[in-house]
């Protein structure tokens, strides 16, 4: 008998979790303490306070937790592509089986070897002059159009036609669709930026949108592609980049014409609020209003004037008085005229700028109907609601969308239409079973 299990065939057999001890211990005495230089990956700080990362090379990588009591006395915010050594104890995560680095101390060695590439390809196009602040243009404050480059499925679109679709209702809204991340998203959005480029030429756009969401540096990549950034500096038109959150840089945020912290932010700065042009419109209004009657007060006032210094006229001065009169008379009827039709020209063009304005903004609420339907239909929650669901490993938060990423006493989480259930595996189901 071994830990409760009977021999089979001469040969000890052992039960998992007893297992998992002894090799567990066989790593506590064979390399603990240990020291580890890798390259971080998939970074995340719980709300607890551990966190959560991977250590790679070329040649393979390890999972690594450091708990709140040492990741409190860094002296650095670690992030995704730095080159790091660790020192801490390799041990055996039992509830998956899985081999884990318990991190009790970090510190730099190195950029990384991504990073080592951001930082090369930065310094070769700087100095090529495709940062130089000089070549940047400021936006318009009224464009005719607006480009969006972005993914179909992207958060970043929800937020960026949301925030359009309240500030600015009368601008069209141009939607060049890419892929965001993966080894084919450079070519993709090199593609969706030449459209709204042509587009652009045409006169239908004045500014360009290049959003996504946060994410890893390995994420990002595809804003850090040479060709994506020598065809940003191409554009005909200024050019926002919103990419990631606000402590994230790309090589897009330095050839851009502006570079805003969130892809909100960037709607935020390509269009001013319709009220703050209507408030202005109808202040001019106003002040050339004004500006007449005060110039019809003066011209009376001459006249007023004028006849005062004539003093008790005779019958010769008393007709050239009442021609006078008359021609004043005259000149007020042609000057309340003149103001007259100034007036009305200037309420009719009002009146043309506000059906132009909104027909626009008709326009561009179908096409942000039309937008909003097509990413409701995309709406993972519309396919949890038909009873499917969405599993996680509890721990890391990797998607599970293989049987075989699943093992025996695994803890996951099931992501349903309506709230979340936390799961353990009893036994991975065999696969392709009829």
């Amino acid at each position: 008998m071994t830990d409760g299990v009977p021999a089979a065939g001469g040969r000890r057999v052992w039960a998992v979790g007893a297992l998992c001890r002894a090799v567990a211990d066989a790593l506590e005495t064979r390399f603990n303490p240990v020291a580890v230089r890798g390259e971080i990956t998939g970074f995340s700080r719980a709300a607890s306070g551990h966190c959560y990362f991977a250590l790679k090379d070329p040649q393979g990588q390890v999972r690594c937790a450091m708990f709140r009591r040492s990741a409190s006395l860094l002296d650095f915010a670690p992030r995704d592509g730095e080159l790091v050594e660790v020192t801490g104890r390799l041990g055996v995560y039992e509830a998956r089986g899985d081999l884990q680095l318990v991190v009790e101390g970090m510190r730099r060695a190195g950029q990384g070897a991504l990073f080592e590439q951001f930082l090369r390809l930065k310094a070769k196009l700087e100095a090529e002059g495709l940062f130089d602040g000089a070549r940047k243009r400021d936006l318009p404050l009224l464009p005719r159009g607006i480009g969006i480059v972005t993914s179909l499925g992207a958060a970043a679109l929800h937020d960026v036609v949301t925030c359009l679709r309240r500030r600015a209702p009368h601008i069209p809204v141009v939607l060049a669709p890419a892929a965001v991340q993966g080894s084919g998203a450079p070519a993709e959005l090199v593609s969706a930026l030449r459209s709204l480029y042509r587009a652009a030429e045409a006169g239908q756009l004045d500014v360009i949108l290049l959003v996504r969401g946060g994410g890893s540096i390995e994420d990002l990549w595809a804003f850090n592609d040479e060709q994506v950034a020598r065809t940003i500096v191409a554009s005909p038109v200024p050019l926002v980049s919103g990419v990631g959150h606000e402590t994230d840089f790309t090589i897009a945020d330095f050839c851009a014409d502006l570079r805003a912290p969130t892809p909100t932010a960037a709607a935020e700065l390509a269009a001013q609020p319709q009220e703050t042009w209507l408030a202005a419109l109808g202040m001019m209004q106003e002040r050339l209003h004004e500006a007449a009657l005060r110039r019809i007060d003066r011209a009376s006032q001459r006249l007023d004037q004028a006849a005062a210094h004539l003093g008790r006229p005779s019958a010769r001065t008393a007709q050239q008085h009442l021609r006078i009169e008359r021609q004043a008379q005259r000149l007020r009827f042609a000057v309340a005229a003149r103001l007259q039709r100034a007036n009305d020209q200037l309420l009719a063009a009002g009146e043309r700028v506000r059906a132009s304005a909104a027909a626009r903004i008709e326009r561009s609420g179908r096409q942000c109907e039309r937008l909003e339907l097509r990413l409701k239909l995309l709406d993972p929650r519309l396919v949890l609601q038909r009873g499917y669901a969405l599993l996680t490993d509890a721990t890391s938060g990797h998607m599970i969308t293989s049987v075989t990423q699943a093992h025996a006493g695994q803890a996951l989480r099931a992501a349903l239409a309506d709230g979340e259930v936390d799961l353990q595996v009893r036994a991975p189901a065999a696969q392709n079973r009829p």
